[in-house]
């Protein structure tokens, strides 16, 4: 099974800052992974290891915020599309620049 972790934490405040890291801290060091800049996935092998992990993420979930968790199967995950966008040719980026105001 595998366990997708997505949240949206606030960051207006150095304490709520502070918050963000030490729970994005606390999800690697339990062995997730990033898929996008707020989606971390984990795997786990069976339902009592996922209840686990479930009740660890809300004893350390920050004060304020969303966490939201969805346990997929490895078979749903498989299935999973990544659709890549190609990068524009025509940005041009270079030092040269005049802006005038």
């Amino acid at each position: 099974m595998r366990i997708l972790v997505f949240f949206d934490l606030p960051v207006q405040t150095a304490a709520e800052r502070r918050a963000y890291g030490q729970f994005r801290k606390y999800l690697v060091k339990s062995g997730y992974m990033m898929l996008q800049e707020a989606v971390y996935c984990k795997l786990a092998p069976n339902q009592t290891a996922v209840e686990a992990q479930v009740e660890a993420l809300r004893k350390n979930k920050p004060p304020a915020g969303i966490v939201e968790v969805l346990t997929i199967t490895e078979k749903q995950f498989a299935r999973m599309e990544m659709i890549v966008g190609s990068r524009q040719g025509d940005i041009v980026n270079t030092a040269e620049r005049y802006v005038e105001l």
